[in-house]
């Protein structure tokens, strides 16, 4: 900063903000070009934020190629408009599909243990399940 014109400190919240949502989808990027077409888990939870808006986050699990290990990264978070099972299954679809990858590359999810999550009926477990057979859910022992 010392080297920098007086007027170049970049420090406005925009350019701040812009700076990292730059940076946030390059990481993205990087994430999703090292698993490529290999299959993965889905790793998600919904809660509130301070306004009382309902989001989910979303983690893939997947090995990683050079080195053979098994990663957790998270991909995004997205406002929903609710938390009923068919909002967050919309939810998850669109930005797997934002990040060009395959629901039918899924091969586990995990979730907490609401019912709107992991329900035998109509839960988030079995929706994605009738797309994707091969989704395994297991319970999420983080919670």
């Amino acid at each position: 900063m010392e080297n920098a014109p007086g007027n170049c400190q970049l420090i406005s919240p925009i350019i701040q903000k812009d700076i990292i949502n730059c940076c946030a989808k390059e990481t993205t990027k990087r994430i999703v070009d090292d698993l490529g077409e290999d299959c993965f888990a889905i790793l998600a939870d919904e809660s509130s934020d301070v306004l009382q808006k309902e989001q989910l986050s979303l983690c893939m699990r997947y090995v990683e190629k050079k080195s053979g290990n098994v990663v957790e990264r998270f991909i995004g978070l997205v406002h929903v408009a609710d938390t009923t099972a068919l909002s967050l299954r919309s939810a998850i679809l669109a930005l797997l599909s934002e990040h060009s990858l395959s629901p039918s590359n899924i091969r586990g999810q995990g979730y907490d243990g609401a019912s709107n999550m992991k329900g035998e009926i109509h839960g988030l477990k079995t929706l994605i399940m009738e797309d994707t057979p091969s989704a395994y859910y297991i319970h999420c022992f983080a919670h």
